[in-house]
């Protein structure tokens, strides 16, 4: 079914994404890593480095995968030394091979040695969301269906997390429960019904924000989209059900299916004419990529 005119609004858009990362988030996450692992500082460094010249490091990839994070390593070494510099030769969001370099850190040894595994840590993380990321991208091409992340991120980490989803091919859900209605099964059973819980949305009067209400069968949709649903989630179905959702639904509202979507099942659940697809794993199963520092 073709999309209606004006379906993806610009406001619609604007709720669907996160704003990029900004320098001040990565300062602020970094800081807290650094005083986390180095402390008052890196006692065994200290004691046996007792010079401190300039040291440059390779971070080399030791496995296929989508860089992500790599402004991120940058500042754990800046922190660490004001001077530090590294030269990206690969830039986040490039696809890498096995033993490829894809960036040149120079900064003090010290600060080398201190901030190596906070670094590592990061980029391991971030690029292993960014690659899982881009294997289920990559896996719905050519269908009209994005992959989008979830709130199933590590606590402090969402900016980061979302940051490597969008570096990996997909597209940001809501940064949090402050920018978006979602109203799930927990709070249809509190209210004593789905169409109380919109009535309820739609007294509070929430400017600029679309309802977007979760749907366990096809039989929901239409109850749910007279309502006054604006969005839906489809939770838990069947790639059948899913299907017939979409019939039912008639293109009157953008329909999202999540629950139970692996890389095994999601070109089905894409053809069944969704026009999202949000999957957890993305940030709470995404496993680390190998990568190095050789100095």
């Amino acid at each position: 079914m073709a999309r209606p005119p004006n379906f993806c609004t610009p406001a619609l858009a604007k709720s669907m994404i996160v704003p990029e990362l900004t320098y001040n988030q990565i300062v602020d996450v970094v800081a807290r890593a650094l005083a986390e692992d180095v402390g008052q500082g890196d006692v065994t460094t200290m004691s046996v480095i007792s010079a401190n010249p300039q040291t440059r490091g390779r971070v080399v990839f030791r496995e296929d995968a989508i860089v992500a994070g790599l402004s991120v390593a940058h500042e754990v070494f800046r922190q660490l030394d004001a001077s530090a510099e590294i030269d990206a030769r690969s830039p986040d969001g490039s696809r890498v091979g096995v033993g490829e370099t894809v960036g040149i850190v120079v900064a003090s040894t010290r600060a080398m040695l201190g901030g190596e595994r906070v670094a590592l840590n990061f980029l391991q993380r971030l690029s292993g969301i960014a690659s899982l990321t881009r294997e289920f991208v990559e896996a719905v091409d050519g269908t009209r269906a994005r992959i989008l992340d979830t709130r199933k991120t590590t606590p402090l980490l969402r900016v980061l997390e979302k940051h490597a989803v969008r570096m990996g091919g997909g597209f940001n859900h809501r940064a949090g429960l402050f920018d978006a209605i979602l109203i799930k099964d927990n709070h249809v059973a509190l209210v004593g019904g789905l169409p109380e819980a919109i009535r309820r949305v739609r007294e509070a009067n929430v400017a600029g924000t679309r309802i977007h209400a979760e749907v366990e069968s096809p039989e929901e949709v239409p109850e749910a989209i007279e309502a006054g649903a604006t969005a839906l989630l489809l939770d838990n179905m069947t790639p059948q059900d899913v299907a017939r959702s979409v019939e039912l639904a008639e293109g009157r509202v953008p329909l999202e299916a999540t629950g139970g979507i692996t890389l095994a099942n999601v070109r089905e659940y894409a053809e069944a004419g969704v026009d999202d697809i949000s999957i957890g794993a993305l940030t709470h199963s995404a496993r680390a990529i190998d990568i190095g520092l050789d100095l």
